[in-house]
């Protein structure tokens, strides 16, 4: 029996959404699921898209942002589903207009992005939530923190991930993906900083960063193809993170620890691993851990921890603006080291950030 979506629209939050095709089609179930939203306003660029969303969700259609803000003072909130380097700008419009806004991930594509959002959103008293995962719904995170709370890790060493998929090679000419601009370091900009949410999570803040990448793998198109990134974590854990953009499907993390190494899937948040534990003087034989439990509300906690923010019930959203922020600054890092070919402290941007808002 499908699942009943209806929502209650006495009580639920009046929102619109901009970018409503495409990942946005993902985002609007995920809406749906929460059943705490009312999706009266749409607006895309695409007009085609537009009206087939606009009758299939019974709402109301903008052509512009500015439109719908102004037409439509009932709406509470604003989702920005759109390609990363439009994100600041939309979202500063929809909090310079008194809205809460739900920004995707990548939360933007600059540290000036960056700057301009956090200043925004300190001047206007609104809730402002983002893409990313809640870890607590993030099996391969839970699974990590499981094996490292009770020690068969040991004192953790290294670790090493790869987020990688094909999509560069399907990339034409004027898309967003393919701009450097709008999609800085590739497959680590769009994907990289999933994991660079997770790994802030398990080891703590990012010192430095060293990178090389290279866009000449598929010459037609501009935009990295492989970027490999070596992190240095304040808590000293060291790791490498590799992002290829024009490769088979692959998105594992391996942790290696003096007690013992763990393999994570990290593709379908579902935490599937396989354990290996030290012994001395002997290959280690590997063992499949039975996943951790993942709650029901694990693709919607965003959602709803957003909700409850706006609605009072919690004093932040889960993951929030600066969340979204220290995922993006290890991207710009790692575009930084490898133009410069020196190591980049995020020391760097951060003073950028801060700098820059003082004056």
């Amino acid at each position: 029996m499908d699942k009943d979506y209806t929502t209650n629209e006495e009580s639920s939050i009046r929102i619109g959404m901009v970018g409503v095709g495409g990942f946005g089609t993902y985002r609007r179930e995920r809406l749906r699921e929460t059943g705490r939203f009312n999706l009266v306003a749409v607006c895309d660029r695409n007009t085609e898209i537009l009206q087939k969303v606009a009758d299939e969700e019974s709402a109301e259609s903008f052509s512009t942002l500015e439109e719908l803000l102004k037409r439509r003072p009932d709406v509470e909130g604003i989702v920005i589903s759109t390609s990363a380097a439009s994100h600041a700008g939309l979202a500063v419009l929809a909090m310079e207009a008194g809205r809460h806004v739900f920004i995707e991930k990548p939360l933007c594509s600059s540290v000036g992005q960056a700057r301009i959002l956090r200043a925004a959103y300190r001047q206007h008293p609104v809730v402002a939530g983002c893409g990313h995962a809640r870890m607590d719904g993030d099996g391969a995170y839970l699974s990590v923190r499981s094996l490292m709370k009770d020690g068969r890790l040991g004192a953790l060493a290294a670790y090493e991930e790869n987020t990688s998929h094909s999509g560069g090679l399907e990339l034409t000419p004027g898309d967003w993906r393919e701009d450097p601009e709008n999609n800085p370091g590739g497959m680590l900009f769009q994907c990289g900083v999933h994991s660079l949410h997770r790994l802030i999570h398990l080891f703590g803040p990012i010192e430095s960063v060293q990178a090389m990448m290279r866009s000449d793998v598929r010459p037609e198109t501009r935009t990295v193809d492989a970027a490999s990134v070596l992190i240095r974590h304040a808590s000293g854990v060291i790791g490498t993170l590799n992002a290829y953009h024009v490769t088979p499907y692959c998105h594992v993390l391996r942790i290696f620890g003096t007690a013992g190494m763990v393999e994570v899937e990290t593709h379908d948040g579902l935490g599937h691993s396989r354990f290996q534990q030290r012994r001395r003087y002997e290959t280690e034989p590997v063992i499949d851990l039975p996943p951790p439990f993942i709650p029901p509300t694990a693709k919607t906690g965003n959602l709803l921890a957003w909700a409850d923010a706006i609605e009072g019930r919690k004093p932040d959203p889960d993951p929030t603006l600066e969340d979204g922020i220290r995922a993006v600054l290890p991207v710009f890092a790692a575009e930084r080291a490898a133009k410069e070919s020196r190591p980049v402290l995020l020391r760097e941007l951060e003073d950028e950030l801060n700098r820059e808002l003082i004056h």
